[in-house]
């Protein structure tokens, strides 16, 4: 059974920063595609970043390149978010999610965005960015 563990959430003034980590388990996880999705009420959720931890390429989303970095650590099966320069903006409920097709990342590469057709979501963790 796949399970995903989002932890590290919290309240954070702008400007700082968090981490989030995923802890996965229940498949072969370099296999897998890795992403954190982020959404708030009313709102569709959407696709921040995403990772493959075979080879280490990743997706940012427009609006956190060059403020977010997304990592996996192989030997744990852990995935992480390091948000930095944090904006009330980035205010949400963040989830992992991974998915059996290791392509997510090329197709986000190429798209632009990343889809939401994931096989499986951890239970989220609040995010929240004081002014």
């Amino acid at each position: 059974e796949v399970q995903l563990v989002e932890s590290g959430g919290g309240l954070v003034q702008a400007g700082g920063s968090l981490r989030l980590s995923c802890a996965t388990s229940g498949f072969t996880f370099d296999e897998y595609a890795i992403g954190w999705f982020r959404q708030a009420p009313g709102k569709e959720r959407e696709g921040v970043s995403c990772i493959s931890p075979s080879d280490g390429r990743a997706f940012y989303q427009d609006s956190v390149k060059g403020r977010f970095t997304i990592s996996s650590d192989n030997a744990n099966d852990m995935v992480y978010l390091q948000m930095n320069s944090m904006k009330p903006e980035d205010t949400d409920v963040y989830y992992c999610a991974s998915d059996s097709s290791p392509y997510h990342v090329r197709m986000a590469q190429g798209m632009g965005v990343m889809d939401r057709d994931w096989d499986s979501w951890g239970q989220g963790a609040q995010v929240t960015v004081s002014t």
